[in-house]
């Protein structure tokens, strides 16, 4: 990068980082915008020519991960392997490429704050969903021409992979004695999407107690759930 470059990166990742302290310790909205820019010594100029609110600056480090997920996906060769195994692969790929030590401490910072703050949890699903039609405009070339038009699966399996992602992010973050690496994380997320073809064929019990998963005097005992 250029000087100039080096030099808006730093300023960058100093609003990211003094944003996430201080919402952390004075919570979200008691912190201003004016606030902010005072203690990294920015003007409010400078802020809106990175980021476009304090939901931004603050959702920054997991964003910046679905960014670069795009690239990535941008970038893979399906090589005819299933949609959702590329796509599993170029989000591993985006959390073992990433070059900050810091980021995993960041992004607890930032899914803690938006689960217990309203205005970023909606930044996120507005996020989440521009992502979503990126991803699935950078994969219909590589679906057959029968799944380009109305079809839901191609919707749905992008789904299904940010609802692992987002399944291992909450596990990660709440246990207490996981390791708050990228390393875990992305150990998690590839468990959760291993799970899900298995999650589609589960079946539930039979309310009345006189389906296949009661007890009874077949003596077969309850199914697993």
């Amino acid at each position: 990068m250029t000087l100039r470059e080096r030099k808006k990166q730093r300023t960058r990742q100093a609003l990211i980082d003094t944003a996430l302290e201080q919402f952390t310790a004075r919570g979200f909205a008691g912190v201003t915008l004016d606030e902010l820019c005072e203690a990294v010594e920015v003007s409010k100029r400078t802020f809106f020519r990175t980021f476009a609110s304090k939901e931004e600056v603050a959702m920054a480090p997991l964003e910046d991960m679905w960014r670069g997920f795009l690239v990535e996906l941008a970038a893979a060769e399906p090589g005819g392997r299933p949609a959702l195994e590329v796509a599993r692969d170029a989000l591993l790929a985006t959390l073992d490429g990433l070059a900050d030590d810091d980021w995993a401490g960041r992004a607890l910072l930032s899914y803690r704050l938006s689960e217990e703050t309203a205005s970023m949890n909606a930044h996120s699903l507005h996020f989440c969903e521009r992502t979503t039609q990126v991803a699935m405009d950078i994969m219909r070339p590589w679906l057959d021409g029968e799944l380009r038009g109305r079809d839901p699966r191609p919707r749905l399996m992008v789904d299904m992979l940010v609802a692992a992602f987002r399944y291992a992010l909450n596990g990660w973050a709440a246990d207490p004695e996981a390791a708050k690496t990228r390393e875990e994380l992305a150990a998690r997320f590839r468990e959760a999407v291993g799970a899900l073809p298995a999650s589609l064929t589960l079946t539930a019990a039979d309310s009345t107690g006189t389906g296949p998963s009661s007890t009874g005097s077949s003596g077969t005992g309850s199914s697993a759930r």
